[in-house]
């Protein structure tokens, strides 16, 4: 089939141009382009709302703004990850089952219940001016308007009242807790008689015949076998490689600096303590010159005085917040305050005084303690960082214009690769004991998957052709062949006796350490008064004392209304153990509190119930997720990236 396509290239050709100009006819090209426009292809539905791969894009673009306004100096590309856009379409799919399910419930958040949690809640303390009302200054420095954030803030109440009414309603009684925390904290006293396969090596001497036998048996045959591998030969095509080609002339390397200025240039913030005479601006005129009379007088005295500034904060200030710091205000950017507040701090050096400052919330003195940042790098300190983000740009555009015509040759010319290693100036590499899954210090892009389904696919394995493009990585073109192929088989006996012998002596060692360790037990169960020759140990599943974990869960599940209890345990390949077990002992101290472990048992519990719950609304609300259509959106941002 490959090959008939392959060699019908302009027959096939042909035909899709038959196909697709009628369709132009019947639909129109704006119709055409409407149909094939992916970013309206859904990703995801829940309860019949389909999510597309816009919403889920746009979403995503909407996180990493907001980290990086939350974050200025963090580089956005690594939240730009197929992980982390994973993570935005799951948290879109479950908001969308959230207001469904509101919906649903007839859930609502009133102004009343809005008003109170945004005025008692801490965590919006600064949103909130000393009036009580939103700081709509430091919302804006967010990109938001207070009408933005009042409905962000309804949605996300009354979504949390759809969980709330399973998580927040667990009831952990002591009882049934207790019984949870002791099966994980309870301690117990026990002796512990080892028969480790090691102190048996010695003791075993297998015959020829048992290795042949071992050798043979097609339950081992894995053991011995080569797996498939390849010796190939490939090019990669991506920004690195670009890079080394692109030009870059001084002039473009200053206009991007130029460009870019604010960018080399550490933000400028103050450090301030103030006074404030509460006055709002809604106030009548003689209540706003009695408090500006008396702003002035502070003043006054603070012009006497300046070492007692914090003093009078403390006694005079009408801002409960920073009057009892001495009216400090920490360090703050532009942005932060009201605007003739911000400007009368930007424009004082450290030590200055304001005069008297009018805003929306009265008069203020500002003393300006603290200045920092504000410095700006010059072209030269920069240079290597600007040349280094030119060359990606410039290369980035060169990828964009030559992914496809790199996806063409290699597939259009499959016989060899020098054809794409002398056009792109590509470095032709090779790679021996290339295998299908490959080991785990294999470096990229001989471990991406992607690539190496490609590699050996029958067809590439069959004619040693040139497989097709694959993207290994965001800006990342690879293609390989395959020049020698030696298909999974199993090693000679001669080759792999010693490795048949290791494994044999471990299995009769083991087999002998079980024997006796069996044997042990029996004997103690009959006489279980018999100390072991171990000193005892107080063991939990929180301090396992470096005992293997499945002697730990015997021990703990140890039947124990009869004291002494004796368990064995059969440890595989190391061997087996036998334990006496001589105590019940209280919990472990590291459960120390036990309202404190009851509280989180409860908190693990609810988020269990919750985790559950949302579950069942997914399937109730027919939730679906287009893995397809994921896949190709993923590779679609990639490409664009």
């Amino acid at each position: 089939m490959f090959e008939f396509v392959r060699t019908h290239t302009r027959l096939f050709l042909f035909i899709i141009v038959l196909l697709i100009i009628p369709s132009f006819v019947f639909f129109g090209i704006e119709g055409y382009s409407r149909f094939s426009d992916g970013t309206n292809a859904p990703v995801a539905e829940v309860a019949g709302r389909k999510i597309t791969q816009a919403e889920w894009d746009a979403a995503h673009r909407e996180q990493v703004e907001r980290v990086r306004r939350q974050m200025p100096g963090v580089d956005a590309k690594l939240f730009d990850t197929p992980q982390m856009r994973q993570q935005t379409l799951d948290g879109l799919v479950r908001e969308h089952v959230m207001l469904a399910a509101a919906a649903d419930l007839n859930l609502v958040t009133t102004d009343d219940r809005l008003q109170r949690i945004f005025a008692s809640d801490p965590q919006f303390a600064a949103l909130r001016n000393p009036d009580g009302s939103v700081n709509k200054d430091f919302l804006g420095a967010q990109g938001m308007s207070s009408e933005m954030f009042a409905q962000r803030l309804r949605q996300d109440l009354t979504l949390r009242q759809v969980m709330q009414g399973m998580s927040g309603t667990v009831f952990a009684p002591p009882a049934v807790a207790g019984s949870a925390l002791d099966a994980f904290f309870q301690q117990r006293e026990v002796q512990v008689q080892r028969f480790d396969t090691k102190d048996y090596v010695a003791k075993v001497s297998p015959t020829d015949a048992d290795l042949e036998k071992f050798y043979k048996d097609p339950a081992n045959a894995s053991l011995f076998e080569a797996p498939e591998q390849a010796s190939i030969e490939y090019v990669v095509l991506d920004l690195d490689t670009l890079k080394k080609s692109v030009t870059v002339s001084e002039t473009q390397l200053k206009e991007y600096f130029q460009a870019n200025e604010a960018r080399f240039a550490t933000p400028e913030e103050r450090r301030a303590s103030h006074i404030l005479v509460k006055a709002e601006a809604s106030a009548p005129t003689d209540v706003r010159a009695k408090a500006k009379a008396k702003a002035e007088s502070l003043l006054a005295e603070v012009k006497k005085n300046s070492a007692g500034f914090a003093e009078l904060a403390r006694k005079n200030s009408d801002d409960p917040g920073s009057a009892e710091r001495g009216g400090d205000l920490d360090f703050f950017g532009r942005g932060a305050m009201v605007k003739p507040f911000e400007d009368a701090a930007f424009s004082l050096k450290p030590g200055e005084t304001s005069g008297v400052v009018e805003s929306d919330f009265g008069y203020h003195i500002i003393q300006v303690t603290g200045a920092r940042g504000g410095a700006k790098k010059t072209f030269d300190e920069v240079r290597p960082q600007i040349e280094d983000e030119v060359r990606t740009q410039l290369a980035q555009k060169e990828f964009a214009a030559n992914a496809v015509d790199f996806s063409n040759m290699v597939y259009e010319q499959a016989e060899s690769l020098q054809p794409v290693v002398e056009k792109f100036k590509l470095q032709l590499r090779t790679a021996q004991g290339v295998q299908r899954t490959p080991r785990p210090d294999t470096p990229a892009p001989l471990n991406n998957p992607k690539f190496l389904e490609a590699l050996f696919a029958n067809d590439a394995i069959r004619n040693k052709r040139n497989t097709d493009a694959v993207e290994t990585a965001p800006s990342q073109l690879v293609s390989g062949r395959i020049v020698q192929y030696a298909a999974a088989h199993t090693l000679p006996f001669a080759q792999v006796k010693d490795k048949v012998r290791e494994r044999v002596v471990a299995m009769q060692a083991a087999a002998l350490a079980r024997k006796e360790g069996e044997a042990r037990l029996a004997q103690l169960k009959k006489e279980p008064q018999t100390a072991l020759a171990a000193e005892a140990a107080t063991v939990s599943r929180a301090q396992t004392k470096d005992l293997p974990r499945p002697l730990i869960d015997a021990v703990l599940r140890a039947d124990t209304a009869a004291l002494p209890a004796v368990v064995g345990v059969d440890l595989g390949d190391a061997g087996y153990a036998v334990a006496r077990v001589t105590k019940v002992l209280g919990r472990d101290p590291i459960a120390a509190d036990p309202a404190r472990a009851q509280a989180q048992y409860a908190q693990a519990w609810g988020d269990a119930e919750a985790r559950a719950y949302y579950a069942a609304l997914k399937s109730r609300l027919k939730v679906s997720v287009d893995d397809k259509a994921v896949a190709n959106a993923e590779a679609a941002s990639a490409a664009a990236r």
